[in-house]
């Protein structure tokens, strides 16, 4: 999760004049002559021997700076014999969640050139310059009728660091794809900003802007009133994928892709009106939602990949970029406590830190799981099948090898871990702690043994 407003108990009688906070829906209707989000291929066209994907972990700007710290370390490593391309340049997938959206973002749509200003942009502004983060009796109101703030983020991040960028500049160029991770509060499961859940809406995410998702995913509850989507059913052609339906019909099936099921088989049958989103760090605070519904939901053994990129690829490495949740609060200090919103805070982040040790443990099986049904598959092709997707003479199949590392405060040592820990999730920090964060992304990435190996099998 991102940056926190804390706000004292009051009693509740004192707000009862208070009004509502909401934002009004970004999104528009797909439109009745249109098949569907036509964004470019769901699954990217390059074909080299190596996937390498990302992931971004929620954390405020502390989180985005250490995120761009792992980017700049990847752009140093320089393999091949095309010295002119780096590691950066050959990411394929990237996901991010609440504060790691941000950098998965902008990197997403400038690529290299995002090291060249993201520091200026966005690192070293305070993001928090438009929003409401004073405790008062006003702002405790409008906690408690739907958020502090509402749309101030999303402008600001429109403003200031998007340019008013939209879904639709994602296809001229699709490495690396791009996941943006948030919360639907009333499904209780991960939204994923792409194809397939903007289709199910009837919804054109074409024209809707990349700073209102990466809002969504940054939106802390009470602290941001919830990003708001309307669903148009009956509004579009396009049909729901038939891996949906059989998702949900599977009573053996896996949990997160069932309700992720579920939930865009409602946003599509007219039960649910508005789509309400908050911090996507309350499902998945590592940012892995988007990869592990894209490899649940594959309908062939080498998704998300092509055939001729599951064919030429021989090393796969997967890194958890994360930021760390360190310990906050002096409850444990004192007899009394914690109460009021210090209660709620406290409850959310000890279900929230508790999930995401699972869910890192369980997403490396699944990705074990998954590299070894690429490699079965390979080994079942005929000798014209390797022909025809480019396998050379010297080709074997079961010439894959796979990793999965964190990369994170852990890996600095107890002394430095602490100084980061101690570094507040909020959208404004000083410079000093800007830049130890991007340094110590970097040196976290370099003392990564698994990544190590993974640029040496290079």
């Amino acid at each position: 999760m991102s940056a926190s407003i804390k706000l004292p108990g009051v009693v509740a009688g004192r707000l009862g004049a208070c009004g509502s906070v909401y934002n009004l829906p970004g999104n528009i209707p797909l439109g009745a002559a249109l098949a569907d989000n036509d964004v470019g291929r769901e699954v990217p066209g390059y074909e080299d021997d190596v996937l390498l994907a990302l992931s971004f972990s929620g954390g405020g700007t502390r989180a985005t700076a250490f995120s761009f710290g792992v980017l700049t370390e990847l752009d140093r490593s320089r393999v091949g014999s095309n010295q002119a391309k780096s590691l950066l340049d050959r990411v394929d997938f990237v996901s991010g969640v609440s504060g790691g959206s941000i950098t998965a973002a902008y990197f997403g749509i400038k690529k290299r050139a995002a090291l060249d200003d993201f520091r200026e942009r966005f690192l070293l502004r305070n993001a928090e310059e438009g929003l409401r983060t004073q405790v008062s009796l006003g702002n405790i109101g409008r906690a408690l009728g739907g958020g502090v703030n509402d749309s101030q983020f999303t402008d600001w991040l429109d403003r200031n660091l998007f340019d008013g960028a939209r879904f639709g500049i994602l296809r001229e160029d699709r490495r690396p794809r791009v996941w943006i991770n948030a919360s639907d509060i009333y499904n209780r499961t991960p939204f994923v900003f792409g194809k397939t859940t903007f289709d199910a809406l009837c919804s054109d995410i074409r024209s809707y802007r990349i700073a209102e998702a990466v809002a969504a995913s940054a939106a802390v509850p009470l602290a941001f009133a919830p990003i708001v989507l309307e669903t148009y059913p009956g509004g579009c052609a396009a049909q729901l994928p038939a891996w949906l339906e059989r998702a949900r019909r599977d009573p053996d099936g896996q949990p997160l892709l069932k309700s992720f099921a579920e939930a865009n088989a409602r946003y599509r049958d007219g039960s649910m009106r508005y789509v309400k989103l908050l911090d996507g760090g309350l499902v998945d605070n590592f940012g892995l939602s988007g990869f592990s519904i894209a490899l649940l939901a594959a309908q062939r053994p080498f998704e998300p990949m092509t055939e001729r990129q599951a064919v030429k690829v021989r090393r796969i490495m997967f890194l958890v970029v994360d930021a760390g949740r360190g310990i906050s609060g002096d409850f444990a200090q004192r007899l009394e406590g914690p109460g009021g919103v210090e209660l709620v805070s406290a409850a959310a982040d000890t279900a929230i830190d508790a999930s995401v040790r699972s869910s890192y443990a369980a997403f490396s099986a699944l990705a074990n799981d998954w590299v070894g049904k690429v490699k079965r598959w390979r080994c079942g092709l005929s000798a014209a099948e390797r022909t025809r997707l480019g396998a050379g003479a010297n080709w074997r199949c079961g010439d894959v090898s796979f990793a999965t590392d964190r990369v994170s405060f852990d890996q600095l040592g107890l002394a430095r871990a602490g100084i980061l820990n101690a570094i507040p999730t909020r959208f404004a920090l000083p410079a000093d702690q800007v830049d130890i964060l991007i340094e110590s992304g970097a040196d976290a990435l370099r003392q990564s043994k698994s990544y190590q190996a993974f640029r040496r099998g290079l």
